[in-house]
């Protein structure tokens, strides 16, 4: 009888997901008709898997790696680059569930096919799983898609998870979350970040799983030594204090903007937006008052003049920090901060909002007194004019968090070596 009521629940569940799918099809094809995204999701799906059956060669040994979007995708080219350096012959195809990481990404030198994933439906997955034939697939993090997962598993195609975390309070750990963690046993492997997730999977009696580590330490660690010179920056900054601001949302700019017109003092700033449109950038610019130009149209003759650049171009963050004295990481005032390691690994301490709880590293940097977190206009005031008006503490703050980074650098290594064995 037991064995009959789980049988019964599975299929429920599975009816459940496969409704909740086609529902949010029509979520995003409604929103279409007004969101910039919601079209590029939709058109970028527009006779995708004719055309993957037409361009990728059916003689090709293909690995598949899937990342949700832009983060998942720096923390999985680790991996990938390095998986494709030591299999010769082999062809990487990436696939994004974002906009935001695909359209950033979809010209990425390292992939020999990019594409958007279809939407997950058995008949979606089945065909895509026969037209790519991958030797092996690699989910980033998550992005947990049911019938691509049992499809790959029900070929026999190993699939790994690689930078996974998880927290007691995910699906996978409540009294209903059995149908969630069958997933989970799919995975030929799971590369764990920390203890804390394999002791939460150890309990649920799960073996694939071991304590790997984040490849988003080695990714930015490798990105702060090979950052690019940008010489007009140089220009701009000068002898100044430098903020940089990165990926902001229009919270985070409220308060920023807030202490750039009270603060004039041998200090400048960069912001970042998350969101690049002419109509925020034009309000932003009428906001602030100081100097401001934009990046785009900043050269050697105006650079020095400046006090606020605003970065209206995408691709550049990651290099910029390497010119920061603090950074501020946006995100934090909405559904959670962006990557706070991407400033970290070039030695600066980071300041973002109270949104970071759920961010490992966030809470890391805040114990190591690497990073600061703010909840409005006053605190953060406070936080940046104890840090510009103490340099000895503004450098303990930058080694703490440059020393977080390296010493957690390793997981790629400690993955491939798993791999190769």
């Amino acid at each position: 009888m037991p064995g009959l009521f789980f049988d019964y629940l599975y299929r429920v569940m599975l009816i459940l997901y496969k409704t909740a799918v086609r529902l949010y099809y029509l979520y995003i094809l409604t929103g279409s008709l007004f969101n910039r995204k919601a079209r590029l999701w939709i058109r970028g799906r527009k006779d995708l898997l004719n055309r993957i059956s037409r361009e990728v060669k059916t003689d090709d040994r293909i690995i598949w790696f899937h990342c949700s979007s832009l983060g998942e995708f720096e923390q999985g080219r680790p991996v990938m680059e390095g998986i494709k350096a030591l299999k010769t012959g082999v062809k990487i195809l990436l696939t994004f569930y974002s906009p935001s990481g695909y359209e950033v990404r979809k010209n990425y030198s390292g992939a020999d096919y990019v594409y958007y994933l279809p939407l997950d439906t058995h008949r979606n997955a089945s065909r895509f799983i026969r037209f790519v034939k991958p030797s092996a697939a690699y989910f980033v993090k998550y992005d947990f898609w049911y019938h691509y997962i049992n499809c790959l598993h029900s070929e026999k195609i190993p699939v790994y998870l690689i930078s996974a975390i998880f927290r007691k309070s995910q699906v996978f750990f409540k009294s209903y979350g059995k149908w969630f963690r069958s997933m989970l046993g799919m995975f030929e492997h799971i590369f764990l970040q920390d203890k804390a997730s394999f002791e939460l999977l150890s309990k649920t009696g799960l073996s694939n799983i071991s304590v790997a580590g984040d490849t988003r330490f080695d990714r930015v660690h490798a990105i702060s030594a090979k950052a690019p010179a940008i010489k007009t920056i140089d220009l701009f900054r000068q002898d100044s204090s430098l903020i940089i601001a990165g990926s902001t949302w229009p919270e985070d700019d409220r308060i920023l903007v807030s202490h750039i017109n009270l603060n004039r003092k041998g200090v400048k700033y960069i912001l970042v937006p998350h969101e690049i449109n002419e109509f925020y950038i034009s309000r932003l610019e009428k906001e602030i008052n100081r100097k401001v130009l934009r990046f785009s149209v900043m050269n050697e003759g105006n650079a020095a003049a400046t006090d606020v650049l605003i970065v209206d171009a995408v691709g550049y963050l990651s290099s910029l920090y390497q010119y920061a004295s603090i950074a501020y990481i946006g995100g934090g005032f909405g559904k959670g901060i962006h990557n706070t390691l991407e400033a970290a690994t070039f030695g600066i301490p980071v300041i973002f909002g109270p949104n970071y709880h759920k961010f490992r590293e966030a809470v890391d940097l805040i114990r190591e007194g690497a990073a600061f977190p703010v909840d409005g206009e006053a605190s953060l005031h406070k936080v940046l004019s104890a840090l510009m008006t103490d340099r000895d503490y503004l450098e303990r703050a930058g080694k703490s968090a440059r020393s977080y980074v390296e010493k957690n650098t390793g997981a790629t290594a400690r993955i491939l070596a798993y791999l190769n064995n």
